[in-house]
């Protein structure tokens, strides 16, 4: 790499972990939540959905703005804003301005991916390496960034932990703004080639949206603009690419969606109830007088674990996209959570080392299922209809899953663990049968 892709590189790797690291430390924050605002978990689920849903609904349109101003400004705005927002969270009085204060969050980290995937497609000669470093840092905001809140919330109040959790991204904001690269270099120097596959594994196996928005990013990069940058174009390019196939793989990814977001979001809350069955209270475990006895959240750490396993499921994942066809994959790991969520319940209610295993399990196979996922996305669309396609994915992955926790919040508070556990294997089963329907399709062309 010269000195321009470091610089580009660096960028963008911090503004991917803070977007990930803001993303999963919400779950970890609403377990405080729920007492601090005397809320129900339906409501809290409405909250949080509307900061989650606006995360996905402004991806297309952020795509549109990175055009129009460029990527450095599109990132720096994201960071300032996700920094404030989080800001605003420390000093929320209740409910209703938690809302505000998630809402902003949302629509500032909504156009991270397609401004930070542009940037490197465009300014980066060695692109490979670059959206491989850049997938890792994705991974670390997801593992560490809740292992960093959760370490925080031990020794210091939520409100001044959400303040702290603003610095980085702001101090990031700002550093943007006098870092010196060209945005430009790689498509000057090489040019991109137009709808062309990489190999570098996009996100590095990272996270459920990204690996497959770099594909489509390569091919952006390059193209100048088309019918599809007016209302009326990108209308008739929406009935280009929505397909009877690619309808089907729109349906199957929403569910997809609505199972992460549902399953993630009460998760840290539900395992707080099953370790305490299993093991007691875990805070009996220091001094009754050390703040550490008032703060440690054993299932906080548990979930970290969670999503630190999901590193190896992607890379798993990643890897069964050479190895069989996307959509079959697919359907398999769809058939896995479907099994994972039935026998959850009764899983954990079995003791700590169960509690466990079924935790690693679900770990793993949830994030198994992003690789597939995207290569599915690609296989049943055009290249020249790429990047739309994924802006359409990641809005129903994003946008719509975030119903999931609505969806998840509204039963926990009217039924139970194991009426939410079946209602997410409802998800997962309904998202099989689709990705089946499309197995039995040898040419998606055919569609």
């Amino acid at each position: 790499m010269n000195d321009n892709d470091r610089s580009i590189v660096g960028f963008t790797m911090i503004g991917h972990a803070m977007v990930h690291t803001y993303e999963l430390s919400i779950p970890i924050l609403m377990t405080i939540w729920l007492l601090e605002f005397s809320t129900t978990a339906a409501t809290l689920g409405y909250v949080v959905t509307i900061g989650y849903g606006l995360f996905g609904v402004g991806a297309l349109p952020g795509g549109i703005l990175v055009d129009r101003y460029g990527s450095r400004a599109l990132i720096c705005a994201c960071l300032a804003g996700m920094g404030l927002s989080f800001l605003l969270v420390s000093l929320t009085p209740g409910i209703l301005a938690l809302a505000v204060a998630l809402g902003i969050w949302g629509i500032a980290a909504s156009v991270y991916h397609p401004a930070g995937l542009t940037l490197i497609s465009n300014g980066v000669r060695d692109r490979g390496a670059g959206f491989a470093y850049h997938g890792m840092a994705g991974n670390i905001g997801i593992a560490l960034g809740p292992l960093a809140t959760a370490l925080l919330l031990v020794a210091f109040d939520w409100r001044l932990v959400a303040a702290a959790l603003a610095i980085p991204s702001l101090a990031a904001a700002a550093a943007g703004l006098v870092i010196k690269f060209d945005e430009t270099a790689a498509v000057e120097s090489v040019g991109i080639p137009d709808g062309g596959e990489r190999d570098d594994g996009g996100d590095g196996g990272g996270e459920r949206r990204d690996g497959s928005e770099n594909e489509s990013e390569d091919r952006d990069a390059t193209r100048s603009p088309t019918s599809a940058d007016s209302l009326a174009g990108l209308a008739a390019e929406t009935r280009r690419l929505f397909t009877v196939a690619f309808l089907t793989v729109f349906v199957v990814v929403t569910f997809s969606g609505l199972y992460y977001r549902g399953v993630l979001t009460f998760l840290p809350d539900l395992l707080g109830n099953f370790l305490e069955t299993a093991v007691g209270d875990s805070q009996l475990l220091f001094d009754p007088e050390s703040p550490m006895a008032e703060e440690f959240d054993l299932a906080q750490y548990l979930y970290v674990g969670l999503l630190v396993v999901g590193i190896a499921g992607q890379y798993v994942g990643g890897r069964l996209v050479d190895a069989v066809e996307p959509d079959r994959g697919l359907a398999v790991v769809f058939v896995a959570l479907v099994v994972i969520a039935l026998v959850f319940v009764p899983t954990a209610q079995a003791g700590l080392w169960p509690l466990l295993a079924v935790s690693v399990v679900l770990g793993f196979v949830l994030f198994a299922l992003q690789p597939l996922e995207q290569a599915t996305i690609a296989k049943y669309s055009r290249p020249d209809t790429r990047g739309l396609s994924f802006g359409y994915t990641y809005l129903a992955i994003f946008g719509i899953g975030a119903l999931g926790a609505a969806i998840v919040g509204t039963v926990l508070t009217y039924a139970s663990p194991s009426v939410m556990f079946v209602v997410l294997a409802g998800f997962a089963g309904v998202a099989c049968l689709l990705a089946l329907s499309l197995g039995r399709r040898d040419d998606p062309g055919e569609w």
